[in-house]
């Protein structure tokens, strides 16, 4: 396959160096600070960091506005300073006492109003940090049961609030990550399909995308790199994050390729072929280090993701697409599979 891209861009977010604590299980590593993440970040080798709005700006729910802006502006000179970019920047709408019910869907007036606040406030911090990419990880908006409301009017909800940040700053793109499940029992934006149906029905539908999470596409039980094909087919693919999942349990943020190398190897095709990164977009990697990585392994996992793709990127620049169309002419699909497998294997 010949490659339309040369070079990528790589990044990860604060979140991705995480102390290891769990549902079950308190902290396993000593807390570390943001300054100490950063230098991880660029000593790595990496190009630019993913920000929510509270690790950008902390404690973000009890400051003024005008200190908001004030740390931000902080932030973007450092930044500035150790030649890091800011990929986009998130509303952690999940956190908050005001979105147990849902952010942008509760069936509380003040609670949606709160979810739409904050998110302008992160298109404020975006705009400082010099990104405009807002991502929506619409992570409580959908319902433990399905009773408690009315999907319907919480697509219409959804599609408010989508109008009102595109309102507030003409230059955003957003773009939504779908999940299916977690933290809600079940989620009305569980696909790229859905995010891109949802991007239709706002006020201007060329500016919302979707990002797309390996992991999260295998627990709504698809294929990532049908995903990938499926966003770039509408030019929609704005970021990603790549990892692994094994199976339809919790979200595991394993590191890229470390359960399905097959399927590593056919996201990466994915990109390959569709050119992604030919117009800025970054490689982000959400993955986590397992709870028993010691302090001095801390940033493996990252290291690792970054170096299997890699190399599954020459993996798919030396395949011999001439013979596998010969095969797929023949429907020989049985030596199409192993010549994908001896490739691998370096065979």
């Amino acid at each position: 396959m010949k490659s339309q891209n040369c070079d990528y861009k790589f990044c990860f977010g604060p979140w991705n160096l995480s102390e290891g604590s769990d549902p079950y299980g308190p902290p396993t590593r000593p807390t570390q600070s943001f300054e100490w993440k950063l230098r991880q970040l660029k000593e790595n080798g990496f190009d630019a960091m993913m920000f929510h709005d509270d690790d950008a700006v902390p404690d973000i729910d009890n400051k003024p506005y005008q200190q908001i802006l004030r740390e931000a502006k902080e932030l973007r000179k450092w930044l500035n300073d150790v030649g890091v970019a800011a990929e986009m920047v998130a509303p952690r709408l999940w956190f908050s006492p005001m979105t147990i019910d849902g952010g942008f869907t509760s069936n509380d007036a003040k609670c949606r109003k709160y979810a739409i606040d904050r998110s302008l406030r992160t298109i404020d911090i975006a705009r400082i940090l010099g990104t405009n990419l807002i991502v929506l990880w619409l992570a409580r908006e959908g319902s433990y049961i399905r009773e408690s409301k009315n999907a319907r009017k919480c697509v219409d909800y959804l599609v408010q609030a989508l109008n009102k940040m595109l309102a507030y700053d003409r230059r955003i793109r957003i773009a939504i990550e779908p999940k299916p499940n977690e933290p809600m029992d079940i989620a009305y934006v569980p696909t790229i399909g859905h995010a891109l149906a949802l991007a239709i029905l706002t006020s201007d539908p060329k500016r919302v995308g979707c990002l797309i999470e390996s992991a999260h596409a295998i627990l709504a039980g698809l294929d990532p790199a049908d995903e990938i094909d499926f966003a770039c087919s509408f030019e929609k693919l704005w970021s990603l994050h790549l990892n692994d999942q094994n199976g339809l349990k919790f979200d595991q943020d394993k590191p890229f390729g470390s359960v399905n190398l097959r399927s590593a190897f056919n996201q990466v095709r994915a990109l390959e072929r569709n050119g992604y990164g030919k117009k800025g977009e970054y490689v982000c990697f959400d993955v986590h280090p397992y709870r028993t990585t010691k302090p001095e392994n801390w940033a493996e996992h990252l290291i690792n993701s970054r170096k299997t793709f890699l190399k599954l990127v020459q993996k798919a620049r030396s395949f011999d697409e001439s013979a596998a169309q010969k095969l797929i002419a023949q429907r020989n699909y049985q030596a199409l599979e192993q010549m994908v497998i001896d490739h691998l294997l370096g065979n």
